[in-house]
């Protein structure tokens, strides 16, 4: 009687406060500042931008009294350095971690101590491998060719509206599969193949980001009852176990026929079996899976997300595309394809500084990881004042640093380029900015190591489409982020594309 007399007195507390439009961040009985949260869920990471503003860039969500979900949300440079390098070895990845990103299982993400050091060494020497680097650069290439122009060149002639993200999905997600497991899914083409391991991995990632806001205990009975978000993490886990696996056994397959003497192939799947033991010492699918499902989500989400975010800021901002045309311009002249295509190598566009101003500009304000949480091994007091218990989520909105102007300046909100250079020279230099304050690769001991990878990549597609192309979003399309661990367009990016000159016929 007692319990529902409190609930009926919280259910109007909660209609009074939205009836008078005065439902903001602070504790409500009971329940704290957690349906403040849901409530504004559908725009959270702008929620926290005016949160994190109004209280100095860090915040306490507390959490019902029953559920152990206080979220420590900032956006505060000083916090993010004491976390993750000043008290690094005391905010683990944890079991709270390993939890909440299960599908990842022992992978790279999720693993902490010397397993954590042993995966994280034998990926770096992988991928700063010459040979990789070369591999790279031609899947890059081939695939352009191949796929990418192919697809936007009939979408500009035939004037149809294509969904640019859908498109920077599928090029990344059939890239990242090649330089991985050395097989091409082919997900990119004319005909546009339905992508189930692509769906999969949106779906996989929704359920994440509700566990981080739901009470454990809830999203456990969803997954007891077989509904919602946790339904559909199962059915994704399935699907992308079944790939994975695939991929696995005809790789196994494909070695045991390699001819004595024969060059070997260069992805990392054949150089993890090659090295004849994982990480535990033994030939062990399960450690190849988790190690392929880590890299692959961390190639196809990261990549394709900055360059959705990247094209769209740059055709609107003209002043920003005729900027970068003019250094692409400035390159010696290079011979075209057939169809009036200009590529550019990673050689010619690594000296560009403006290009990479732009794209560091986009990261900043639109990072592919708009947040990241940690909770620490013993309670610890951080730069802010604010005390983190183990219990207490530790949330960077790395959405929201970028956008604080005591971090960037009265124009924080504004795409600026320029803010990245430092004109020492006739073209100038990028200005260095710590990982704490600019954490689209992470910071301290776990800053991303596949950095110049993504760079590259970033800069040829970039190149590509600003040079050859003219982007125009449809008219009436909604620009809005989606609510998940990986920062998308909600709506998809809907665009008109106009070849900028015609060949001669």
């Amino acid at each position: 009687m007692a319990t529902g007399i409190w609930l009926l007195l919280i259910g109007l507390f909660l209609l009074r406060r939205i009836m008078k439009r005065d439902f903001n961040w602070r504790d409500m009985p009971f329940v704290g500042t957690f349906p403040v949260l849901f409530y504004k869920m559908r725009r959270i990471h702008d929620a926290c931008v005016e949160v994190l503003e109004t209280f100095h860039g860090t915040y306490l969500l507390n959490g019902p009294w029953f559920a152990n979900l206080d979220i420590l949300v900032t956006a505060d440079p000083a916090n993010v350095h004491f976390v993750m390098s000043e008290n690094f070895a005391n905010f683990p990845k944890g079991d709270e971690f390993r939890k909440i990103f299960d599908v990842l299982g022992d992978g790279i993400f999720n693993s902490d101590g010397e397993m954590w050091r042993r995966q994280r060494k034998q990926a770096r020497a992988l991928i700063a491998h010459d040979r990789f680097r070369k591999f790279l650069v031609e899947t890059n290439r081939r695939k352009m060719a191949e796929g990418l122009i192919p697809v936007i060149e009939r979408a500009a002639a035939d004037g149809t509206v294509l969904d640019l993200q859908d498109i920077f999905q599928r090029f990344t997600f059939d890239t990242t599969c090649i330089f991985i497991t050395g097989f091409d899914p082919g997900c990119l083409t004319l005909d546009l193949p339905e992508v189930p391991f692509s769906s999969a991995m949106d779906d996989a990632e929704e359920a994440i980001f509700m566990r981080h806001v739901l009470p454990e205990f809830v999203w456990k009975i969803e997954r007891f009852l077989g509904i919602g978000h946790e339904e559909k993490l199962r059915r994704a886990r399935a699907t992308l176990d079944a790939a994975v696996q695939g991929y696995i056994d005809m790789k196994r397959d494909e070695i045991s026929r390699k001819v004595s003497g024969e060059t070997p192939a260069v992805d990392l799947l054949t150089a993890y079996i090659d090295e004849g033991e994982s990480i535990t010492n033994e030939r062990d699918d399960k450690f190849l899976r988790d190690s392929i499902l880590n890299l692959m989500i961390a190639g196809r989400d990261t990549t394709s997300s900055a360059l959705t975010w990247f094209t769209w800021l740059v055709s609107t901002h003209p002043e920003v595309r005729r900027k970068i045309r003019g250094e692409l311009n400035s390159l010696p002249p290079a011979e075209q394809t057939d169809d009036g295509w200009r590529y550019f190598t990673a050689e010619e566009l690594s000296s560009l500084v403006y290009l990479h101003a732009s794209l560091c500009e986009s990261l900043r304000l639109y990072p592919p990881v708009p947040f990241q949480h940690k909770s620490p091994a013993k309670a610890v007091v951080l730069p802010s004042g604010h005390t983190a218990h183990p219990k207490t989520k530790v949330l960077f909105s790395v959405y929201a640093m970028g956008r604080m102007d005591y971090v960037w300046g009265k124009d924080s909100k504004e795409y600026k380029p320029e803010r990245w250079i430092i004109n020492s020279g006739e073209r100038g230099t990028i200005k260095y900015e710590p990982s704490y304050k600019f954490m689209a690769f992470n910071a301290g001991p776990r800053t991303c190591l596949g950095r110049e990878v993504a760079f590259t990549q970033l800069k040829s597609l970039a190149a590509a489409i600003v040079y050859n192309y003219d982007v125009a979003t449809v008219e009436g399309h909604d620009v809005t982020p989606n609510v998940s661990v990986i920062l998308y367009m909600k709506h998809g990016f809907k665009v008109k594309l106009s070849k900028r000159w015609r060949t001669a016929s």
